[in-house]
């Protein structure tokens, strides 16, 4: 057998964390030398990789158990051998290059340019009704899907989580310092995006946005530039008028902007222009449609087109974290929650059922909790109504646990400058230095009974914010 190589997944490592190169240091990582055969496989319990493995890999994502990479790992005090490349499983979970083989039959629409064409074109002159039924028919196998996980899948930061404890327990130490992932110790992010899908929505734009600040919620609004509606510029000045952030929303909607490359690279030059002239940073492409691989013609700063799990969206997948992550230089903020549209007129579901298993799931994990709702679908009293429970229990949610409610653009600043911080050892201490550090906090990863937790010092903005949500009477209890 040839010798293992060095495996570059320090570099995704430091990135999810932000951990001193003195502790990566210690240890040296190597992989096996890998065949040519690309598949699902297993890591630990719950933990479905698609790569590379030595060990073996199921053309299936159902049979990823058959191949637990996780009994191949070797090495003594100073070293890791792994059976496959972390950072190679990584970018293809992050990046959908498991799709092909992945969701195989499952996406007739999405991956037929002929359906999806014909459809288009006939959409304007279905009845709405008839759309919801052809739509119910498309989704109807959703459950049985068996990866990524619904309702929220995990396994991206599973992997960060269980190659740090691989790290800590080969070098013999308990614990190790990283930046936290949220400003001034924030432990979860809060973002609300609305797509304009028609006239009627944006005509509601000024009564949604009523109702947001009535709440405490900044949200950002994705347009549609050309063919949908017009976009006055009073529209686009009120909207960040008021603090709410304008972005742009794919270049038509048409289902064709991944069609080939040529016809992207000219749909993209386009976007590019919009995104100049409205001084734009953020994008979502319609239908959540997405090839993460040809993002490098784009100009914009942030994205917002790939979904964590996507069992409810026409292109299945999902990048399998609730964490941002860079695309190149594009950051990508993944969906995370059920978009309202697949709530109400999918699976039918009137409550806040789902939102709130999701919400409890991702909190957990100290992810990023971001929305997509839809002025178009809010005009309706029934659909309006649930919209303004979610507001109050998202409302009580972050007094309670002082989550960070953020803008996509606050978001996109502020994991560009932690990505630009580093920790720097001060005598027994760790300092935080970069742009933007006086609002990072230290915290450390702590191995616990073979399992990896977190401690944050709390920031001392955090605690005046908890001791004014207190005297205002902010903190209740949550439904």
């Amino acid at each position: 057998m040839s010798n293992p190589v060095v495996d570059p997944g320090y570099n995704a490592l430091r990135d999810y964390y932000r951990v001193p190169d003195r502790f990566l240091d210690r240890i040296t990582t190597t992989v096996d030398p890998l065949p040519d055969a690309v598949g699902f496989f297993q890591f630990g319990p719950a933990n479905i990789c698609y790569g590379r493995n030595r060990t073996g890999v199921a053309l299936r994502p159902a049979d990823a158990n058959t191949f637990d990479a996780s009994h191949a790992v070797a090495g003594d005090g100073g070293s890791l051998r792994l059976p496959f490349s972390f950072s190679e499983v990584i970018d293809n979970l992050r990046l959908e290059h498991y799709r092909p083989d992945g969701v195989q039959g499952r996406e007739l629409f999405a991956a037929t340019e002929l359906i999806r064409k014909l459809y288009y074109l006939i959409r304007e002159y279905l009845p709405v009704a008839v759309r919801r039924q052809l739509q119910k028919l498309y989704f109807r196998d959703w459950r049985t899907i068996p990866f990524p996980a619904w309702p929220v899948d995990f396994t991206v930061d599973n992997l960060h989580e269980d190659f740090l404890r691989l790290l800590l327990e080969r070098s013999g130490i308990d614990r190790v310092p990283f930046i936290w992932f949220w400003p001034n110790g924030a432990p979860n992010c809060l973002m609300m995006t609305h797509d304009v899908e028609t006239a009627d929505g944006r005509d509601f734009t000024s009564q949604l946005m009523d109702l947001d600040e009535s709440y405490g919620i900044k949200a950002s609004y994705q347009v549609i530039p050309e063919k949908r509606y017009e976009v006055p510029d009073a529209y686009v000045r009120g909207i960040r008028s008021r603090g709410f952030e304008f972005n742009i929303h794919d270049l038509n909607h048409d289902g064709h902007l991944y069609k080939e490359r040529q016809e992207f690279e000219r749909r993209a030059a386009r976007i590019n222009g919009y995104v100049r002239k409205y001084d734009a940073r953020g994008f979502r492409a319609g239908a959540m449609y997405r090839k993460q691989d040809w993002y490098d013609v784009f100009k914009f700063s942030y994205d917002m087109s790939v979904p964590n799990v996507a069992h409810l969206e026409p292109k299945r997948g999902g990048c399998c974290t609730v964490m941002p992550f860079f695309i190149g230089n594009i950051l990508e903020l993944p969906l995370t929650l059920a978009q309202d549209y697949s709530l109400f007129h999918i699976l039918e579901d009137y409550s806040l059922g789902v939102w709130k298993q999701q919400l409890a799931l991702i909190r957990e994990r100290h992810g990023l909790m971001s929305f997509i709702t839809h002025p178009d679908y809010l005009i309706d009293d029934r659909a309006r109504a649930v919209y303004v429970s979610l507001l109050d229990h998202l409302k009580q949610m972050v007094a309670q646990e002082q989550i960070w409610d953020a803008t996509p653009g606050e978001v996109d600043r502020w994991w560009r400058s932690r990505r630009a911080m580093s920790l720097v050892p001060r005598g027994l201490e760790w300092e935080i230095v970069g742009p933007d550090s006086d609002r990072a906090c230290l915290a450390h990863a702590v191995l616990d009974g073979g399992r990896v937790v977190y401690e944050v010092a709390t920031s001392p903005y955090a605690l005046a914010r908890r001791r004014d949500a207190r005297r205002a009477g902010q903190v209740g209890r949550t439904e």
